[in-house]
């Protein structure tokens, strides 16, 4: 059981299996966006692994709400990128993403969302505009780093947060938003849905379902 304003009425336009896949991923991305990073319309934002579950909806959510957005995607994902609203596609593997940025925007981004971490949190700083934003979900970004490159930083460990799902289902059922794609495995499989997913490459999400 869950406490009642932590949940909310799946979208009426979508099956259980896409819906499965909104709330975690949704309230990390929506939170990151707009309870920490303050995301207004008119920013720009490169959001990282934008065919993964979180990064799916993050470009979306930024682009209604009026931001440009970038973000990086292996070439096959594209398209994929694309059709979900990005004014561009960054293929990580082929070019450098900070390079990449500031072609793109050259005085830099407002925000970069970070759902790699590593070696991709460390070399973000260079793509952002002074006093813009990095905000992770992989790892904690340490202030004083952030400080050395004139910029600001959060860490976003989801919540549970009925009103905000509301608000996330109106955009689905509107049309606004859709649930990112999903690779569906029975449950008896999740084994070989834990290797799938641990190989970093699947496009939006991995569903297991109960019989």
């Amino acid at each position: 059981t869950m406490a009642a304003d932590a949940v909310a009425p799946m979208p009426g336009n979508i099956d259980f299996a896409a819906a499965s896949t909104i709330p975690l991923a949704g309230l990390t991305a929506w939170q990151s966006l707009f309870d920490a990073a303050k995301l207004s319309a008119g920013q720009k934002v490169l959001v990282h692994a934008g065919a993964g579950g979180v990064g799916s909806l993050a470009i979306q959510f930024a682009k209604h709400a009026g931001a440009t957005v970038y973000t990086t995607a292996r070439r096959q994902n594209h398209d994929y990128v694309m059709g979900l609203g990005a004014d561009a596609a960054i293929d990580y593997a082929r070019e450098k993403f900070v390079d990449a940025v500031r072609f793109l925007a050259p005085g830099g981004v407002d925000l970069v969302y970070d759902t790699v971490g590593g070696h991709v949190q460390e070399e973000s700083y260079g793509a952002l505009k002074p006093g813009g934003t990095l905000v992770s979900i992989i790892n904690i970004p340490e202030p004083e780093e952030a400080r050395e490159h004139g910029a600001r930083s959060h860490f976003v460990f989801v919540s549970p947060n009925g009103e905000q799902l509301r608000r996330i289902t109106a955009l689905i059922e509107s049309g606004a938003v859709k649930p990112a794609v999903y690779e569906e495995f029975p449950l008896e499989k999740a084994a070989a849905a834990q290797e799938r997913s641990r190989g970093g490459h699947v496009r939006g999400k991995i569903v297991l379902k109960i019989k």
